[in-house]
This record gives C-alpha cells, structure tokens and sequence, in this order.
C-alpha cells in the first residue's frame, strides 16, 4: 500500500466509527497487505482522533493468547492506542448506540509511574516503573465487518490491526495493586453476562505473565523510536475470550482478591 492508501483508510475507519456505519475489509480491497500497512493505517486513524481533540491516555495490546494467535494464523500480539474518551468507571452504564457490535474481554491493567523504552527492556524494569495494576474490562469494537457478505471471507490480522486493534472502551476496577505483591500468573477472573458465568481465565494466558505482554510491547515501540510514559495505562492482554455485549446485557468480573469491575449496556 502506499502513503495515501494508508492515509484514505485511516480515513474511512474514522468516518466509520463517527457514523456507526463498518467498512469493508481492507485486506481484501488491498491483496498482500502487510502488518507494516496495518500499523500505518492505524498510524493515519489515530493522527485523526488527536487532530479532533482526542487524548492518548495509554495502549492496548491484543491477541496474546496461543488460541487467539492459532485462530488468525500468527504467532505475534498487537497493540493499539487508548483514548480518553474510551475511558469508563466500573459501574457505568454505555449509551445505546456508541458501539456497533460491542464484546468484553477480561485483562490485568498496569498504570505506569515513568516512562519505559528500548529494545533491552527488562521484566524488572516494567515492574519498575508500574505505580499499580488494577482488575480491568477491554470493550471491543470492529469499525470493519467481521466477514464479506459477498465472498465469504473473514477478517484477517492486518484488519484488525488498522482498526486500532479492535478497541473501543476500558473499564477500571478500583483495587489497586503494587506489581511486585502479587503473582499475576494466577490472578484469574469469573466473568458473568446477565449473571451467567460466559468465561473464566486466569492471567498466564496472557503470553505465561501479563508483565511478557508489556515487555513485547516496548521492544516493538523501539523499532520506531517509540516508548511509553509515565501516567499512561497499558491493557496487557486478555486471558478470556471476547464475550458479545449486546444491547440491556450487563456484566460482571470476579476477580477473587484482585478485585471487581462491572460495566452495562443500555437497552436500544
């Protein structure tokens, strides 16, 4: 793909988003499209949202789990970019109509107090620089269809990735907890829609460590010059799979001594 390729498809996905109306799927309109394309398309949406006011407020890193990476044919995570406005506080309830086809995932959410770059990074230094992690819900979104009504074929990783790696919401528990005082490989969730258990993980799903997830993530940034700083959230990876959220569904995630977050969705 070229620059203006890149440009015109972050393009479409920002229109896409603001109307509520998905867009066809880019890997099929753009045959050999790289994951470099995908995070140039992604590149373009977000340069979109700051020029219309938007904040970043941290990232978000995607398909860390062996099922999730055998089922898109991968064997690498991804990430995308948080926004202020994709912030909500446990309890909340979404309006009718601010997401298309909304689905919950269950993650570790680490909150970072300095900044963390460079290809040597070390688990040490992510634990570092967290001040605390907190029980979290991901609320995904896809501004691409999943599937072409006319051919059948399904949405691949490139997609996913130039959709800012399907992200639309986070949700915030309020449990605070200093990384080093707990073994996050164990720190597991119930989660419940409409007071039906759906899924249940627990936290090495996420690449054996969720602290792995942020690890991967600054040394891919390091490619680019990139890093994260302090004051940003970093969503490491769900160790559930996405659970549908449609309209007047509600949920619910235990996450035992960890804490709790709940978020609803109101009724059409």
């Amino acid at each position: 793909m070229t620059p203006d390729q890149h440009d015109a498809a972050g393009a479409a996905l920002f229109e896409a988003e603001r109307t509520g109306r998905q867009i066809g799927l880019l890997s099929l309109a753009n045959p050999g499209m790289t994951l470099d394309d995908a995070y140039a398309v992604q590149a373009a949406l977000v340069r979109r949202k700051v020029a219309a006011g938007r904040r970043i407020i941290g990232w978000k890193i995607g398909l860390t789990s062996r099922a999730m990476q055998d089922a898109l044919k991968i064997d690498t995570p991804d990430s995308g970019i948080l926004f202020d406005d994709m912030l909500f506080p446990t309890g909340a309830e979404i309006p009718a109509g601010r997401f298309i086809q909304p689905r919950i995932e269950a993650e570790i959410a680490f909150i970072l107090k300095a900044p963390l770059a460079g290809a040597d990074v070390t688990r040490a230094q992510v634990l570092d620089a967290t001040a605390f992690v907190a029980p979290s819900l991901e609320i995904l979104d896809t501004r691409i269809l999943r599937a072409d009504p006319a051919t059948g074929a399904l949405r691949v990783i490139a997609d996913t990735i130039s959709d800012n790696a399907a992200n639309a919401g986070i949700v915030l528990g309020d449990a605070r907890h200093d990384p080093r005082a707990v073994d996050m490989r164990w720190a597991g969730a119930i989660l419940k829609r409409d007071g039906v258990v759906e899924e249940t993980g627990l936290g090495a799903g996420v690449l054996d460590d969720p602290v792995t997830g942020i690890v991967w993530l600054v040394r891919r940034l390091a490619q680019y010059g990139q890093g994260l700083s302090a004051g940003e959230t970093v969503l490491s990876g769900s160790f559930i799979r996405p659970v549908e959220a449609p309209p007047g569904s509600r949920f619910e995630a235990d996450f035992g001594s960890f804490g709790a977050v709940s978020i609803s969705f109101a009724k059409a």
